[in-house]
């Protein structure tokens, strides 16, 4: 299928020339890239996830308010990755699932949508605030972007010298 695939799985490969690791360095690599300062975390796969690895973000959005009824967003994002040593390439699958809760009284609504495949999101939140020189100016107050984790996932692998592999169904 080609070069126009890879751009739309987000397949990327290795420098030329690159050695690759053993899987056991691979794994080791994503391992180390979830962390005590980092927003999300990468463990090994469960039986029921069908993934050696597991990258997972969960974020709550800051909430609002409008006329006594409160509005939140909760996003998880798992990227699952399968570690193929015959291919030396790292097969991964992006599941995305945000459930909308409206609180008020006397009810409790909740809505979700699931995305699986490769998912891009970016979302942000942005607030009036005064600025040094008085005058009202926007801040952020709140970023999500699904390329702050996959990035440096995908960047373990290609330095190890493996290729990383999107996949759109199934790992």
């Amino acid at each position: 299928m080609g070069r126009r695939w890879d751009k739309l799985t987000g397949t990327a490969h290795p420098e030329r020339g690159a050695a690759p690791l053993p899987v056991g360095r691979v794994r080791e690599a994503l391992l180390a890239v979830g962390g005590q300062d980092k927003p999300y975390l990468v463990r090994n796969g469960r039986p029921d996830e069908n993934a050696d690895l597991v990258a997972e973000w969960r974020i709550l959005e800051p909430a609002w308010h409008t006329f006594f009824v409160k509005y939140q967003l909760e996003r998880s994002l798992k990227v699952k990755m399968r570690l193929d040593t015959a291919k030396q390439e790292v097969r991964a699958l992006d599941e995305q699932l945000e459930i909308s809760w409206v609180g008020g009284t006397p009810r409790l609504a909740a809505s979700a949508q699931q995305s699986r495949g490769q998912v891009t999101t970016v979302s942000k939140r942005w607030t009036f605030e005064k600025g040094e020189d008085g005058r009202r100016r926007l801040a952020e107050d709140f970023s999500f972007d699904t390329a702050q984790l996959k990035d440096p996932l995908r960047e373990a692998v290609l330095g190890s010298g493996w290729t990383w592999r999107g996949v759109l169904f199934k790992l």
